[in-house]
């Protein structure tokens, strides 16, 4: 039945029947809510939140989570049936993951959101400041981290793709990172890269573009303007020096 006018007009009569019309699509709200309502297990949320981070067997989810197996394939059940997440088979193993789906990313981008707001990362620690205000977990999965790309100068990620390679939030991994090392991750990571090129370049086996891609530049010019900024001298020049 038709209701309007509605009973008090406040003059925005115009907006108020296009969100009438969205309102009597009942089945795009239950849809919306069917999501959701998935979600609303908190169990089924982990697993979700770690597929969206990487690939695993349902072993390897029943460790991570603390979990029964029976209980975790449960939950992957449901989770498949509505869209959420995708599986293949390798031999008679079964891996699971987060379905590359506009729907999917945007459920990951919002909980990853609500949890940095919702609970936020103290202020003050039990011990007061730097990493102590952080779990022994998140401290042993940055140096780890940074160890790791020490190691590999020549990888090329993003803070958004460290984020899903060692399961934490982006907001987090940079807090932790000042933390334990006193700078930012970027900057650091980019003073280990700069030191490398100048051992490279004392040793004068490489090119230039070589050394640029051997410490993470995909163009040598990007490459000299960070050299030139941290060694006030172009990396030919250098060259030329220390020949």
């Amino acid at each position: 039945m038709d209701t309007w006018p509605l009973p008090h007009d406040h003059g925005n009569e115009g907006k108020t029947r296009q969100l009438r019309q969205q309102l009597s699509r009942s089945e795009d709200f239950s849809a919306v809510a069917d999501v959701f309502r998935l979600l609303d297990d908190s169990s089924r949320l982990r697993i979700f939140w770690l597929l969206c981070h990487c690939e695993e067997c349902v072993v390897n989810l029943s460790y991570m989570t603390d979990m029964s197996s029976p209980a975790v394939s449960h939950h992957l059940r449901q989770l498949r049936e509505a869209g959420l997440i995708e599986s293949r088979r390798e031999g008679r193993e079964v891996y699971y993951r987060a379905a590359d789906t506009p729907v999917v990313r945007l459920l990951h981008g919002a909980i990853e959101k609500v949890m940095e707001i919702s609970c936020p990362e103290t202020e003050e620690g039990e011990h007061g400041h730097g990493a102590g205000k952080f779990t022994a977990e998140q401290v042993e999965t940055v140096r780890r981290m940074h160890d790791e790309l020490v190691a590999h100068p020549e990888w090329r990620l993003t803070i958004e793709e460290l984020a899903h390679r060692y399961l934490m939030n982006p907001t987090t991994l940079k807090a932790v990172f000042k933390a334990v090392y006193g700078d930012s991750l970027a900057g650091h990571i980019k003073e280990h890269r700069m030191e490398k090129a100048a051992e490279l370049l004392r040793r004068g086996d490489e090119s230039i573009a070589a050394i640029a891609a051997a410490v993470g530049y995909d163009s040598p010019s990007r490459f000299s303007a960070a050299f030139r900024e941290r060694y006030h001298m172009l990396p030919t020049e250098y060259l030329k020096h220390y020949r």
